[in-house]
């Protein structure tokens, strides 16, 4: 029988093998879902920020609690829809997502088409997702650093539409400035529709996902 998983393996597994055998043995089948965005109060409800969002509410509703650290992310472990799942946060900063998520992929033996990566962007209307199975990283600094180290467009992503910044302020501020009062409405029920497109995503595959929450 399947022995129950954790994120460590236990002192006698350590005895038994090398930790990467363990670790290809324990996850088999796993799903994993990063939400981007940096770390840090400063940064904290920002635009970029929003992979970081639909990863809090993804785990709250199902129990997953983020609270270990480790491959330079807070990391959760639980089960959706009866599949076992990693979530995870990279506090890397942005542009240095693709260090955490490597060691995450290497270490739970994850092929890249079982990983979904949650991330804002600027070219979508706020509040609108868009799931793809692949892709180019489309300017966002934390994506192309996840292609680049993995060495591969086909990972799946989630984009949460954020809007174009206004005539008067440049990308960079737009994206690490809080969203203002009148637009938190639209942005709380795109975070809890992505938190859907997830499990939907887990449980049914790409596809379904995509027809479901793509507009």
């Amino acid at each position: 029988m399947k022995r129950a998983l954790s994120i460590m393996p236990t002192p006698e597994d350590m005895e038994q093998s090398n930790t990467r055998q363990i670790s290809r043995r324990l996850y088999e089948g796993v799903k994993l879902v990063v939400g981007l965005g940096n770390p840090g109060s400063q940064y904290e409800d920002s635009r970029h920020n929003v992979g970081f969002r639909v990863v809090d509410i993804l785990s709250a509703r199902h129990g997953i609690r983020l609270g270990e650290y480790r491959f330079s992310s807070l990391i959760g472990y639980g089960k959706i829809a009866g599949s076992d799942v990693v979530v995870a946060k990279p506090l890397t900063y942005m542009n240095r997502s693709g260090l955490a998520v490597d060691t995450m992929v290497d270490w739970y033996n994850v092929d890249p088409s079982d990983v979904l990566i949650i991330l804002d962007d600027v070219a979508l209307e706020q509040g609108m997702l868009r799931l793809r199975t692949k892709g180019s990283d489309g300017g966002h600094n934390g994506l192309k650093s996840i292609i680049r180290v993995l060495g591969t467009e086909e990972i799946p992503r989630l984009r949460v539409g954020i809007g174009k910044p206004n005539p008067t302020m440049d990308m960079t501020t737009h994206v690490l400035d809080r969203f203002d009062k009148e637009e938190l409405p639209i942005i709380k029920e795109a975070f809890t529709r992505a938190a859907d497109a997830v499990s939907v995503w887990i449980e049914h595959g790409i596809d379904q996902a995509m027809n479901e929450f793509n507009c």
